[in-house]
């Protein structure tokens, strides 16, 4: 039996603070193979919107051997520093994204592995043996930090495990660690055949209620960075000019959002490129505006816009900036 490990891209996308109520988005990913000869994509079809992702492929095993396969999702590192304000769609559950996945539309239970650090070293010992759950953003663990033997709370500070932010007061301890969650199962690529494999999960989306670049009657603040990661067209940039023409008070009456999929880490499989692509982004409301790079998008709804590849290889990966009036009834959207 050939063997090789599947995985999926999920990193920690940390986006420029602009406001106090600015959130960052984590940036997520796909399904990837380790280098193999074996197996070769025949097709992706990926689908984001700020609701939900899902991602449909199609496999092949190019060989008369079966391939045996351990699956991995990593879901993206969460810490628990009181500075990072991460978007979690689930918080308060180990399943923060709310990740499934199907086989040859099968629906898959995959085993769950977590580790714990501070400071790059493994601490999960540390809080099993005072029962405090792993998610740094649970209230279980910080109900369980309150319970803390006052000897056990010294050292975790001490250690970077956990920091007190009650300025001086009675303590109220807070967790500083970072999770590392990874979801994973075994699977088999039949000889000479297609597997369908299907997963889907909550964007982490990122946002202000602001719009970050524009303001004072120009472009600036995030412009510039904006421009070249979210590919901002003369269309686009009319849109928020007029917005802020329209607004009692000068500014795009917008709220911004903005979601990460990394792309670049695939091509592992055999001739590394994707056999068909197909990219559909759905922007939900039809007034919002919508801005990300691809060639030859097309706009194929009233929200949703459509890009298809053959022979895809992922150079980029995929960003995508939204903005949604505050008033339902401004705009025409694009």
């Amino acid at each position: 039996m050939l063997r090789f490990v599947l995985t999926a891209a999920l990193a920690l996308s940390a986006a420029p603070a602009f406001a106090n109520d600015s959130v960052a988005e984590l940036g997520t990913g796909g399904l990837i193979l380790s280098r193999s000869d074996a197996v070769s994509m025949q097709s992706e079809d990926l689908f984001i919107s700020p609701e939900k992702v899902t991602v449909d492929y199609v496999f092949h095993n190019n060989t008369d051997k079966d391939v045996d396969a351990i699956v991995a999702f990593p879901m993206p590192d969460i810490s628990g520093d009181p500075e990072e304000m991460p978007a979690i769609p689930e918080n308060q559950s180990d399943n923060f994204l709310g990740f499934e996945v199907t086989i040859d539309g099968v629906a898959v239970k995959p085993q769950l592995e977590q580790k714990v650090f501070a400071l790059g070293i493994d601490i999960g010992a540390d809080l099993k043996a005072q029962n405090v759950p792993f998610n740094p953003f649970g209230d279980e663990a910080k109900a369980a930090l309150a319970k803390l033997p006052q000897a056990v709370a010294d050292d975790w500070v001490n250690r970077g495990i956990i920091i007190d932010d009650s300025g001086g007061a009675k303590p109220n301890y807070a967790p500083f660690w970072q999770l590392r969650s990874t979801y994973w199962w075994r699977s088999t690529f039949p000889a000479n055949k297609d597997v369908h494999v299907s997963h889907r999960y909550k964007p982490s989306v990122g946002g202000t209620s602001s719009v970050s670049f524009f303001f004072d009657g120009k472009f600036q603040g995030q412009y510039a960075s904006y421009k070249t990661r979210y590919c901002m067209d003369d269309t686009f940039e009319n849109a928020v000019r007029k917005a802020a023409k329209d607004g009692p008070d000068g500014y795009p009456q917008y709220n911004e959002s903005r979601i990460a999929y990394i792309l670049t880490t695939g091509g592992n499989w055999a001739a590394g490129t994707i056999g068909k692509f197909k990219l559909t982004v759905d922007k939900v409301n039809p007034k919002a505006l919508v801005s990300f790079c691809g060639d030859n998008v097309k706009k194929v709804g009233p929200t949703t816009f459509e890009m298809t590849a053959d022979d895809f290889y992922p150079e980029h990966d995929i960003d995508i900036l939204l903005l949604d009036p505050l008033d339902s009834d401004s705009g025409d959207g694009n």
